[in-house]
Parts: C-alpha cells; sequence; structure tokens
C-alpha cells in the first residue's frame, strides 16, 4: 500500500504589540514594542498596584525582589536569543510597580496565627486555617477604599510542605455504604468513586490544592492574586535565572493587573476561540464530571472560563466524555452572551476546540445556539503516536504540518526552533492530529492553534505546545471545583492564572 505524505512548514505567528510592527517572539515584541493596550491610549495601564500578604520575612524578600524588578536584569545563560536580558518593568511596560504598606499583611510564622495554624496536627483542619488566614488577608487588602490590582501570596516552605495538598479520607459510615452498596450490585471490589448516599456528614472534596482553593476564595473579594514562593524571589543554582524569572512573573502580573501584554495578529473576522474541557470533582458522596469548562479567547486577546453542567462519571465512557444536546446548547449560550458582554456584539467566527470526538448529540447543541454566526468550526486535537525523522541532530521544525493519504493531518507544536537555533524540549515532539467535523480549512485551523499556543500570559517565553484554549483545562477546573455549585464563578481568566 502506498503512503501519501505532504510535509507544510508553517511560518511562526505573528504577534502585536503596542507601536506598529509585528514580532514572532513575545519578549523581543515587549522590549522594542511596549504591550498591546498601548494603542488604547487612556486603557494603558501606568502603574501596576500590588499587596502583599504572607510572614514578615518573605514579605521582605518581596519588597526586595520587586525593586530589583524595576531596574535591567542581566541575563546569566549561554543562548541570550532564548534567555535576553529583562530591560525593567518600567521600561518593557511603560507603567510603574507600586508597593504600598497600605497594601501589606505579615503574619508572624513563629509566633502568631500563622505558625499556629501550621502546628495543628490535622492535615484538613491545618489546611483550612492557613487557608482562612491568607483569604482574610486578600480580604482585608481588597476592603479597602484605595486598593492595589492583585495581591501576591508568599507561601513559605513550610505552608508547601505541610498544606500544599491534602485527600480527605473516607469515615467508616462512607466506607460500609460504598460496600453495601457494591454487594447489591454484585460486585466483590467497592470502587473508590461511586455515589455514596450518606447523609450524616458533609459533602467534602477527596482532593485539595492549596493554591487552587486560595484563588477560588480570592475570587469571592474579587482580586486577583498571584503566588510568591520563595525559589521566586532569590537566586537559587537549580532554578531559573534572575531575568527568566522576572520575565515571567512580570508578564503575568501585568495581565493580572488589567493590561493585555500581546495578542494575534488578526487575519479573518473577529473571532471567539473556545476550548472544551472536562475536571473530574470527586467528593466523599459523588463522582461528577464538570462538563465542561469552557475557555473562551476573542482575538482582542481577553479571556474569559465558564463552567458548565456537571454528568455522572460512567467508568464505561474512558475518556470519550460528551455533553448531551441540552448541555452543548446552554454552554455554547453562554460563551456568547459573555463574548457580547466584552464585545458588545456577536463574533462573525466561532472555532471550538475538544480533545474528544464531537458526538451528533454535542453537533446539535452547538449549531442551535450558533446558528445566527456565519462560520463554526469544530477542530480535534488528540495527542497521536505518529512521529517525524528528519536528518540531523533536530526533530522537525515547530510549525510542520504532516498530511497523510490526504487524511490523517498532524501539527507539531513543539520541535526545532531556529529562531532560538535549538530544539527546547526534552522529549522527542509528538504532534497534535488535527479533524474537523465539516470542510475546514486545515492550514488555517493550523495556523490558530499555533497561534493560540503563544497566547499563554503565565510566561514570557515562546515554546509552549498546547493552545491555550486547552492549556488550562485541569488549572481552571480544580479551581472551579472549590466553588459550591451554587455560587457562580468569576469568568474572568485573571482569576485562573
Amino acid at each position: 500500500m502506498t503512503i501519501r505524505i505532504e510535509v507544510t512548514e508553517l511560518p511562526p505567528p505573528l504577534l502585536e504589540f503596542g507601536s506598529p510592527g509585528e514580532f514572532t517572539e513575545q519578549k523581543e515584541g515587549l522590549t522594542q514594542a511596549g504591550p498591546f493596550d498601548l494603542r488604547f491610549g487612556g486603557a494603558h495601564r501606568t502603574q501596576v498596584r500590588v499587596g502583599i500578604v504572607g510572614p514578615t520575612a518573605m514579605i521582605e524578600m518581596a519588597r526586595q525582589w520587586y525593586e530589583r524588578c524595576r531596574k535591567p536584569i542581566m541575563s546569566s545563560m549561554t543562548n541570550l536569543t532564548q534567555y535576553p536580558f529583562f530591560p525593567g518593568f518600567d521600561e518593557t511596560f511603560k507603567a510603574s510597580l507600586v508597593l504600598d504598606d497600605r497594601w501589606v499583611v505579615e503574619y508572624d510564622e513563629t509566633e502568631n496565627e500563622l505558625g499556629k495554624a501550621l502546628e495543628l496536627k490535622k492535615p484538613k483542619e491545618r489546611f483550612e486555617r492557613v487557608l482562612d488566614l491568607y483569604a482574610a488577608g486578600i480580604k482585608k487588602i481588597a476592603d479597602l477604599e484605595i486598593k492595589p490590582d492583585l495581591v501576591v501570596c508568599c507561601l513559605p516552605e513550610t505552608v508547601i510542605r505541610s498544606c500544599w495538598s491534602i485527600s480527605n479520607d473516607l469515615s467508616e459510615a462512607e466506607w460500609k455504604a460504598i460496600k453495601k452498596q457494591q454487594r447489591d450490585k454484585g460486585e466483590m471490589q467497592p470502587g473508590l468513586f461511586d455515589q455514596v448516599e450518606v447523609d450524616e456528614t458533609a459533602e467534602d472534596l477527596l482532593f485539595r490544592d492549596f493554591r487552587r482553593a486560595l484563588k477560588a476564595r480570592a475570587m469571592r473579594t474579587n482580586m486577583p492574586i498571584q503566588i510568591g514562593r520563595e525559589h521566586l524571589f532569590s537566586d537559587e543554582a537549580a532554578g531559573q535565572d534572575a531575568a527568566t524569572r522576572a520575565w515571567n512573573m512580570s508578564v503575568a502580573m501585568y495581565y493580572k493587573a488589567g493590561g493585555i501584554p500581546w495578542r494575534t495578529k488578526k487575519n479573518g473576522p473577529e473571532t471567539c476561540f473556545v476550548g472544551i474541557g472536562f475536571h473530574h470533582l470527586r467528593t466523599n458522596k459523588r463522582h461528577l464530571v464538570h462538563s465542561s469548562i469552557a475557555q473562551a479567547f476573542s482575538t482582542e486577546g481577553d479571556g474569559f472560563a465558564l463552567r458548565g453542567e456537571s454528568v455522572p462519571w460512567n467508568p464505561d465512557q474512558g475518556r470519550e466524555v460528551h455533553l448531551t444536546e441540552e448541555q452543548a446548547t446552554k454552554l455554547a449560550e453562554k460563551v456568547l452572551w459573555q463574548y457580547r458582554e466584552r464585545s458588545g456584539c456577536d463574533p462573525l467566527r466561532v472555532v471550538l476546540h475538544k480533545t474528544s470526538k464531537f458526538n451528533q448529540a454535542e453537533m446539535a447543541g452547538f449549531r442551535h445556539a450558533f446558528k445566527n454566526i456565519p462560520l463554526v468550526e469544530t477542530i480535534n486535537l488528540a495527542y497521536s503516536l505518529f512521529r517525524l525523522v528528519q536528518f540531523g541532530p533536530y526533530p522537525p521544525k515547530r510549525g510542520t504540518l504532516c498530511r497523510v493519504n490526504q487524511d490523517k493531518n498532524y501539527l507539531f507544536t513543539s520541535g526545532y526552533m531556529p529562531e532560538w537555533k535549538t530544539y527546547p524540549g526534552p522529549h522527542i515532539p509528538r504532534p497534535f492530529e488535527l479533524s474537523a467535523g465539516r470542510e475546514t480549512d486545515i492550514v488555517r485551523a493550523a495556523t490558530d492553534v499555533l497561534s493560540l499556543s503563544r497566547m499563554n500570559w503565565n510566561t514570557a517565553q515562546s515554546n509552549s505546545s498546547v493552545p491555550v484554549t486547552l492549556y488550562f483545562a485541569r488549572q481552571v477546573g480544580g479551581i472551579m471545583s472549590e466553588i459550591p455549585e451554587g455560587e457562580e464563578p468569576k469568568p474572568s481568566y485573571r482569576f485562573y492564572m
């Protein structure tokens, strides 16, 4: 059997910044042209005001680090193209980094509340008490008449070691209920996450993550937060160099403060890119799949996340989790409503990304909700076992699109980067297999995926390999699982980064 292979090398995505001109690398664009929102005049952030919560010693470390970041920081790396120097926050973003004692809440780690909380023996009590302390500090700052744009939560290693994650053990009554349920079903081994009906206990998440829980609590105060650990504030031999840390931290802070660092170049109609993800919610009573964490991004650069309805977990479904037609319709309507709130109109094009296939019910629901949108595309992105090998020491270039027998399409979102003269990855690149529900321009779909891989404002690095529509599915879902079902999560993406 003859196999026909067509290989196309797509160019690096073009990004837009403050001054006219286009760049393919985030750091170069910010250095030469400033952040994108400079184009908006009065909408540009001239200050980024930062609050701080944490133990006294770490607050001092944070102050020194932010003072250092105001000025240029030289790179200690050999590949200066990949790891350039940091020009300083003020110079890079044309905005000043502002700290103020009014926006600081200190805890004495050894003598006062934080120290006592860390001494609690029961992991759940310790987790909740430390979480309450930081949440109270954030709220205190958020309630000020003049408040900062974001709050940095300084987490010492003592908090990381003892509170970073916990598992809630099932009670004896819950285990008995599981076993009874399994006996009634004629099964020998109970499943840990089978539905359990136990009225005597409150419903608790089985697994909790401190970072996610803290972001969910901060959301209630309408305050974006940044996690600050010791390896961010101090130089460590095994850590990133200071210039790289400053780049990544500054981009995230600028976006959380309301700025837009960059956006992809427009090459068509106003588009809303939507990633459909699924998050598993495991409690001592239920195992659900939160259908849907929809993450949407406009061509203007605004991002928002939405929570859809939940469906009971069925172990027979494996990774092929699907929405009902009604759920797909409701989720799509939420996306359009949020898009209108931000843009004042409907998009002319909607592109849906999903790692599992769209089934007929989902397609029907999305078609109904998007019936007034001129262009609607459904794109499946699934990691594949397909590999390409070329002569030489490096793998195929990033942006290589390979079509096999005019049927299968594989896109390498990681690979050799000529602009860096290296492949910045530890393993053989594995491509996404791209497939579309209807006739779709695969080259344009692949170009969109490459562009969206540059829209991760949690970093200034250019080597992200997953489009932002899908990249934060687990992170967003974990934060939303901390928010009760009767409480609507904040949509703005700034609360989830």
